[in-house]
């Protein structure tokens, strides 16, 4: 099921039939350079699961990424309502795999998302977190108009020093 449309990708509800195309993302240790660790099969399971269940209670979740011109599964981007340094948020999160950065997917991707999130959902505020040396994340929240807020040290990512960036409607 198609949720959001952009010039050129198409973002989608996950299923388990995506679980070979997203472990193979997901497991790049290229690509996940800047996670605590590299997906399993198991845990990519886990993760497509998880956003099933937030699809059916909440309407929203991170969604599959397929380029439109060859109809490629190349990454996953969405918003998810989650527990980041101590408060419950609506995290927008992208993953872009690694052959396809440099070409503004994420920021695409990213920018419907966030509209999605805020004027259909309207969601108060949503915010993206990132390790502080992850330059390429940190510009796609700033091309989307969100604005750096604080810095923490991330427990769910090996106490990195992570920064939230945030939007409001």
């Amino acid at each position: 099921m198609n949720v959001l449309q952009t010039e050129r990708l198409l973002l989608r509800q996950q299923t388990l039939a995506d679980t070979e195309s997203l472990y193979r993302i997901f497991s790049d240790p290229i690509t996940m350079s800047f996670w605590p660790s590299l997906f399993t099969l198991e845990t990519t399971n886990k993760w497509i699961a998880r956003n099933i269940h937030h699809y059916s209670q909440l309407g929203f979740g991170r969604w599959a990424v397929i380029l439109k011109e060859t109809q490629e599964l190349i990454g996953d981007c969405g918003i998810l309502y989650l527990e980041i340094d101590g408060v419950l948020e609506h995290d927008l999160g992208y993953i872009i795999h690694h052959p396809y950065w440099q070409h503004g997917y994420a920021t695409e991707a990213a920018q419907a998302c966030k509209k999605y999130g805020l004027e259909t959902w309207k969601i108060p505020r949503l915010v993206a977190n990132m390790p502080i040396d992850h330059v390429a994340s940190i510009r796609v929240a700033q091309k989307i108009g969100m604005n750096w807020e604080k810095t923490f040290n991330n427990p769910k990512n090996r106490n990195i020093a992570t920064h939230i960036y945030a939007v409001y409607p």
